[in-house]
């Protein structure tokens, strides 16, 4: 077993040079008088004793004996008593993994300065952080650029993850759910590029006619799952979907100006809506999902039989659809932004507070 410590080799003046064990009782004795500095002895006496501690990242040698008692050093004066002044503890391993978290699809790669920056952190401590990914193999260093970007470890985990707990398997709980609860068809869509493709879909067995779901690929501009990738989605896609506005049906937006207005109104309610847009005798209605990248990844949406819908139903709808937007969220490994879970919020009070009205 190994664990790389990362320490900053620096030398406590008591310490005797020649002896390192020696060095070791030493400042135990002068230090007991403080838990923080006596736990991090005993942290180091453990690393040392089971023979652990295999690598110091920051000096790039490997360490003898003579030189472990550095670890106590860095412990005692870096971590556990300033952790005494700055309240719990985050752990070294806990901080340079939040460094991932900085790259995305817009920001593949990302110098050690940037880096500092978003971190807010020294230039020091950020690029210790990095050589410890490093060498795990979370992230890499592109030899054109010499900036940063995630590694083949990252890659390898991701494949697990999807293996593991793939995305149809962690929407069709929800939408079971969802087609149980409202009595109609419910599906997710999954946007790849800038093409929105059926994931799953359940139809309640409720009622003899309802909505069949035999999409591969969902129209942009005339679904409610490809409205709400037009209003959360990317920007570019508004222009994709521009380039070829099918009528399906009479209502079908036809002209920018129409879809424009619809995206903008998804906007601020938070829901796609699909007005009989696709068919005739269909009503649609969506909620954004989003994944561990924090982008827009799809959508679940309900199709509901026009003739069914009620303004008591069309409230559940959406309140299921928030439900299950944030139970497939949260399994595609994403949170769903603030903003939008406030419109939520808004839209739903301003709901029920119509309701009480009437």
């Amino acid at each position: 077993m190994q664990i790389v410590v990362l320490v900053a080799l620096t030398r406590a003046p008591f310490l005797d040079q020649r002896n390192p064990m020696q060095r070791l009782r030493s400042c135990r004795e002068q230090v007991t008088a403080k838990p923080a500095v006596t736990l991090a002895v005993s942290v180091a006496d453990l690393v040392i004793s089971e023979m652990l501690y295999s690598r110091c990242v920051g000096s790039y040698i490997e360490p003898t004996l003579s030189q472990k008692d550095c670890l106590v050093n860095y412990l005692v004066s870096n971590c556990f008593c300033k952790s005494l002044q700055k309240g719990p503890l985050m752990s070294s391993a806990a901080k340079a993994l939040t460094l991932l978290s900085h790259f995305s699809i817009d920001h593949p790669e990302i110098g050690l300065s940037q880096l500092c920056r978003l971190a807010g952190r020294d230039k020091a401590t950020t690029y210790r952080h990095l050589q410890a990914l490093e060498t795990a193999g979370f992230i890499e260093k592109n030899p054109a650029t010499k900036q940063y970007r995630l590694g083949p470890a990252v890659l390898q985990l991701a494949q697990v993850r999807e293996a593991t707990v793939p995305r149809r398997d962690g929407a069709k709980a929800a939408i079971a759910t969802l087609a149980d609860t409202i009595g109609e068809t419910a599906h997710v869509t999954v946007l790849s590029g800038h093409t929105l493709y059926g994931l799953c879909a359940c139809e309640s067995p409720n009622h003899s006619i309802r909505a069949v779901i035999d999409l591969n690929i969902f129209p942009l501009h005339a679904t409610a799952s490809g409205l709400c990738a037009l209003a959360f989605g990317p920007a570019e896609l508004f222009e994709i979907a521009a380039q070829s506005l099918e009528g399906f049906t009479a209502k079908t937006p036809t002209n920018t100006r129409a879809l424009a207005a619809i995206v903008d109104d998804i906007r601020t309610t938070g829901f796609g809506r699909a007005e009989r847009s696709y068919e005739d005798e269909i009503q649609g209605f969506a909620a954004p999902v989003f994944d561990h990248t924090g982008h827009f990844a799809g959508a679940v949406a309900v199709a509901c039989v026009a003739s069914r819908l009620t303004p008591d139903l069309e409230r559940r709808i959406k309140s299921e659809l928030i439900l299950a937007a944030r139970e497939i969220t949260r399994n595609w490994g994403g949170t769903i932004p603030a903003q939008i879970a406030a419109i939520w919020t808004q839209n739903m009070t301003s709901s029920d507070a119509l309701e009480h009205a009437s």
